[in-house]
């Protein structure tokens, strides 16, 4: 037969389930009955078949793999596949073989749906005339490749994609060329229609989808047939009663009987065609409009709503809409999805829809609820639907079906809330705005219309008159006007902004030349209709909005309600508008009467011993209120400043002030100040100005001072908030530049002051009770407490930052970066890189100061055993992020490093050890911190810090005690050595050279015999690992920490820096300025890595910029005896030269 080896048979469960439940059979009655009337005995020999078309090699890649499954190609399949030809050529040239055999030209159209199935077998002349077609569908399922899942209608490359419509196409062309003779010739549409209906009842699903696609289509081109039938045989009957109701001698018989037979031929075909869709649909569409496959069943309804379209006399019957309505249900959002644009189909024509009555009233309920589809664009189908029904059915949705529909306007999808806004433009706008309490905002609902009621929308010249002409008389009240302006305003912002509301679409759009054309339009419009309309609406609508911003402040108390009423009357009150002495005249009158009532209210507080709660919360808010006016507006005139000082030393004095009036006192006095800073600043200002404002300035920091200590933390708070702003404003920077008349202002705190702002901070911002806060309290209350320390500790750094406090006054801050990383570390690490920028000698002796206070701090609570619990971990750890900041630029740290180290040392050896104690000095353990810092020193560097360390020793240290070793100590001597320590190892595992100078290895392996052992109890007792680092110390064969080259550098504490800043000159003289980098992106690298992995990659570099034979430097090491800093240091001054150039400009 010429198929391929057959395969397992199909597993798959028998999805064809007769309409009464019970299963089908592979064949069935109606196809027994096709082979009972079809002429199978009239065919004749193969004798021809269609000419072969070469296919081309690259026609499709993925065709190839389901091309060469199959040795013997189907001539019509590559046809159709290539899509060369027109596909009514193609239909009359099979048509051509069918009409001279046509067993040849059947099995040819056979093999083409097996093959369009992906079917490895082929129906052979042989199996066509003996067998029957459920024989010959098992034998091909037999031999189909369920190894794969793919087959033609399944691909989507574009290619196959073709092919599909290409195979839709050939059906429909098929019977539309066969209409007038051969589809009634009883054997080709009995043989297409049982093998059809044979092949949609099998268990392999690419033979059921392809074959009920194909039956679809079959039956939606036969639709076409049986109307252009009908209307063939309505036309025929009106000919004949015309040419019957003609008199007897104009009668003409022979016509009357041409068309009795024309009428009698055309009943026939009719009743033909009737069974054939009869057929299709009873053994294909009944059983396939629920398979499990969604694909089949959307095929099933799409066809079914073309079929009610076309031939809507037959088919828009009750028997056939059920399906569709039972689909409405299904779980597949491609089916319901079909089901839909299947209905709209039908209510698009009032006509149509009018027939639909029954089936309306029955499935409106799931129509309505799909509105709410989990699918988006299902429920945008189902309110075009229901649009539709709308407008050709009105009276079958109530108001509760419409009211279902309303809220999907503030939808976020906007594809779904403008369906659902042409659904509400078609009902009604104002009135569903006004009414409905779904929503605050109207340019949600506006968005949702602009797609289908631009036009009413863009009306703006109309809506302007109607807000300028309506009057309540007329039934036109404030709730439609409100609304009115809502819809204006945001149909303005659509219009010349374009951009969809939050939340809606993209928030940037990109727009094409049209939509921007269109854009700058209504731009221009608007500005032609608005202008000269403003003036008449600000008039009409401007009494009303001063009054009710009036109204506002005198009722409300609430912060957010009152900033917004004091924010407005700032807009309104510009001197530039034609409006504005009426709008100051309000602003006055309002001013006044809080004024009076708070001089009133004031001295009674005064002179009263006890105010009841009454008194108290009338006081309260009249001053909250002046002083959120005081922000926004100029209050000075009103003399407000000198009651509040008095009610603030009265609070300050005696403490029965309530903190509610405390507060908002403290706020007027602070805005007051600045009101007058911003009039004699902008003018030349008298001496006695400047004085009376600086004793002002003064007199309010003493009295926030003293509130730093009130017994209420919400007083306290405010105190520092307003201190930290007013001290940052009267800081230097005050008389810079062309303010210098203003140097008299500049403030100072005092120590006492710093000290008090530091304590604060310690008890509000890093006080871990603080930040755990209260089991009662919920999480939104914990986030805003923690936005109020952030907050207070962001004022307390500006004032670092802008030099308003000494840089030593950080420490309090920085000592506290690690602890509290997760809540402030952002702030923290920001105030560490610009006090850095400041000065980096200040800046590290005050990282060392952080340290130092830390050790303290736990000596003095743990006792000398602390240093071995997680506190002391945490103390490293702090030391450890610190060094980052020092980054990779070596050379503008350089000093600043140095002294660090040189502070840390004498540090640990301050306080001398206890008596009769093996632990050696009290803050020993320092050096563990301070080596923290050592791989980010120079090579050179190290070496003469060790000098230092050794110096210091011998000072400080008894001749007993010299020979202790003690850990701290070793630790930081082996974080000194590192470089020389393991240079040699470092070199010999070194990545292989291009090039080596002759020599090279056995001076290595000189140096390797020469070199000592070292001190082995270093390795073992410290605790921090070696990074991989090696100098050019190495070549002295010398350890630098051996007792001959202590004793070479030996020297006093100014010969350390005379060697120090000579090379600092040299270095000046021969490198080019570096620009400073943040080191913000080198502590995100290294903050959370191992202290040895932030090392390695370092130490790699350097192990080669300091080998001289990379170099070709054939430098003199120092011998014994002779001093460091002669040609020695020379040779390190220009090693370390080179290595920087190599390190920034490779």
């Amino acid at each position: 037969m010429g198929s391929l080896p057959a395969s397992g048979a199909s597993d798959v469960p028998d999805l064809s389930i007769s309409e009464d439940g019970g299963g089908a059979d592979s064949g069935s009655d109606f196809e027994d009955t096709l082979w009972k009337s079809g002429k199978r005995d009239a065919r004749t020999p193969l004798s021809r078949t269609l000419a072969a078309k070469r296919p081309r090699k690259d026609a499709s890649r993925d065709g190839e793999s389901l091309a060469e499954r199959n040795p013997e190609p189907s001539n019509l399949f590559e046809v159709v596949r290539l899509a060369k030809s027109a596909m009514e050529s193609v239909v009359d040239d099979w048509l051509e073989s069918y009409k001279q055999n046509k067993e040849a030209g059947i099995l040819e159209l056979v093999n083409f749906f097996i093959r369009s199935c992906g079917c490895k077998g082929v129906v052979t002349p042989e199996m066509f005339r003996k067998q029957q077609n459920s024989e010959i569908i098992q034998q091909l399922t037999e031999q189909f490749d369920e190894d794969s899942a793919e087959y033609p209608l399944v691909l989507t490359t574009r290619p196959w994609r073709k092919f599909q419509a290409g195979f839709c196409e050939l059906v429909t062309v098929l019977v539309q060329r066969c209409q007038y003779s051969i589809i009634y010739d009883e054997y080709l549409m009995d043989t297409l229609i049982s093998l059809l209906t044979g092949l949609s009842d099998s268990q392999v699903r690419a033979f059921r989808h392809t074959s009920t696609l194909a039956a679809m289509k079959l039956m939606t081109a036969l639709v076409r047939v049986a109307l252009s039938v009908s209307l063939h045989k309505d036309n025929n009957q009106r000919q004949y009663e015309a040419e019957r109701s003609k008199g007897p001698s104009r009668r003409a018989m022979d016509k009357l009987e041409a068309l009795l037979e024309k009428r009698r031929e055309l009943q026939e075909q009719q009743k033909e065609i009737e069974n054939m869709m009869n057929a299709i649909f009873k053994g294909v569409f009944v059983h396939r409009y629920r398979d499990v496959v969604p694909e089949i069943r959307a095929i099933c309804i799409e066809e079914m709503g073309n079929w009610m379209q076309s031939y809507s006399a037959s088919f828009l019957t009750d028997s056939y809409l059920k399906y569709i309505g039972w689909t409405l249900h299904d779980k597949q959002r491609e089916v319901r999805f079909k089901c839909l644009k299947a209905l709209q189909g039908l209510y698009r024509s009032r006509e149509l829809a009018a027939r639909m009555e029954l089936f309306t009233s029955r499935f409106k309920d799931r129509m309505v609820s799909m509105v709410l589809d989990k699918e988006p664009n299902v429920g945008v189908e189902a309110i075009k639907l229901l649009t539709l029904i709308l407008q050709n059915m009105e009276e079958m949705l109530t108001d509760e079906d419409c009211e279902a529909v309303y809220p999907v306007v503030y939808a976020s999808n906007r594809a779904l809330a403008a369906a659902a806004g042409e659904f509400l433009y078609k009902k009604l706008l104002l009135a569903f705005f006004i009414q409905s309490e779904l929503h605050e905002h109207a340019a949600y609902l506006v968005d949702s219309l602009w797609d289908c009621a631009a036009p009413l929308l863009k009306d703006w010249d109309g809506l302007t008159h109607l807000l300028l002409e309506g009057s309540p008389e007329e039934g036109w009240g404030d709730q439609q006007e409100n609304a009115l302006i809502e819809i204006l305003v945001s149909s303005m912002r659509q219009a010349t902004e374009g951009k969809p509301p939050v939340g809606r679409g993209p928030g940037k759009k990109v727009l094409s030349a049209r939509e921007r054309k269109a854009q700058e339009d209504d731009r221009e419009k608007l500005t032609r209709y608005l202008i000269p309309l403003l003036p008449q609406l600000l008039a009409k609508y401007l009494e009303q909005l001063l009054a009710q911003l009036r109204e506002v402040v005198e009722k409300h108390t609430g912060q957010e309600v009152l900033e917004a009423a004091a924010q407005a009357l700032y807009v309104l009150c510009n001197p530039e508008f034609t409006f504005y002495s009426r709008v100051d005249l309000a602003r006055s009158r309002l001013v006044d009467t809080l004024a009076d009532k708070f001089q009133q209210e004031v001295s009674e507080l005064l002179q009263a011993s006890y105010l009841d709660e009454d008194e108290v919360y009338s006081m309260a808010a009249t001053l909250k209120r002046i002083s959120i006016l005081h922000n926004a507006h100029d209050l000075t005139p009103w003399q407000l400043s000198e009651p509040c000082s008095l009610l603030l030393q009265r609070a300050v004095d005696t403490g029965e002030v309530p903190k509610q009036v405390v507060i908002p006192t403290m706020t007027c006095l602070h805005f007051g100040i600045l009101w007058e800073l911003a009039r004699v600043s902008g003018t030349v200002p008298a001496q006695k100005e400047l004085l009376a404002l600086k004793h002002k300035v003064a007199s309010f920091c003493s009295l926030c001072q003293s509130c730093l200590t009130d017994v209420d933390s919400s007083v306290q708070e405010q105190a520092f908030v307003l201190l930290s702003d007013l001290l940052l404003v009267f800081s230097p920077q005050l008389a810079r530049g062309e303010q210098a008349a203003l140097e008299l202002l500049v403030y100072r705190p005092d120590v006492t002051l710093q000290s008090q702002l530091a304590g604060f901070l310690m008890d509000h911002v890093f006080n871990h009770a603080e930040l755990v806060g209260s089991d009662d309290e919920d999480s939104e209350g914990k986030i805003e407490r923690l936005h109020q320390r952030r907050n207070l500790l962001s004022g307390f750094c500006k004032l670092i930052i802008y030099n308003v406090l000494e840089l030593s006054a950080a420490s309090d801050v920085f000592k506290h970066y690690a602890k509290f990383y997760k809540d402030y570390g952002d702030i923290i690490k920001e105030t560490l890189s610009r006090a850095r920028q400041i000065d980096r000698d200040e800046w590290a002796r005050t990282l060392l100061l952080s340290l130092q206070q830390l050790l303290t701090e736990l000596l003095l609570q743990q006792g000398p055993d602390g240093v071995f619990g997680e506190d002391f971990r945490e103390i490293r750890d702090l030391a450890r992020r610190f060094s980052l900041f020092f980054g990779l630029h070596q050379l503008h740290n350089r000093q600043a490093l140095v002294a660090l180290h040189k502070a840390g040392i004498k540090f640990a050896f301050q306080e001398p050890a206890p008596s009769g104690s093996e632990l050696g000095p009290l803050n020993l353990p320092f050096l563990e911190v301070l080596s923290e810092f050592s791989p980010r020193l120079l090579s050179p560097d190290k070496k003469l810090l060790l000098s230092y360390l050794e110096q210091t020793c011998q000072a400080r240290l008894s001749p007993p005690q010299r020979g202790k070793r003690w850990n701290s100590l070793l630790m930081y001597r082996r974080s000194l050595r590192s470089l020389d320590d393991m240079g040699s190892a470092a070199s010999r595992i070194a990545a292989p050279r291009p090039r080596r100078r002759p020599g090279s290895a056995a001076k290595r392996r000189r140096l390797d015999d020469s070199s000592e052992p070292g001190d082995s109890s270093l390795q073992l007792s410290s605790r921090l690992e070696t990074p991989m680092l090696t100098s050019t110390a190495l070549k002295s064969g010398r350890q630098p920490g051996s007792p001959a080259q202590l004793q070479e550098e030996e020297g006093s504490e100014s010969d350390f820096m005379q060697r120090l800043s000579l090379m600092d000159e040299e270095e000046e003289e021969e490198e080019p300025v570096i620009q400073e980098e943040s080191s913000d992106e080198e502590d995100a690298q290294g903050l959370d890595m191992p202290l040895s992995r932030s090392h390695s990659s370092q130490g790699e570099q350097l192990r080669d910029l300091f080998d001289s034979t990379i170099l070709g430097i054939e430098e003199r090491v120092p011998s014994v005896g002779e001093h460091p800093g002669d040609s020695g240091l020379t040779v390190w001054a220009r090693l370390l030269l080179h290595m920087l150039r190599g390190w920034f400009y490779p």
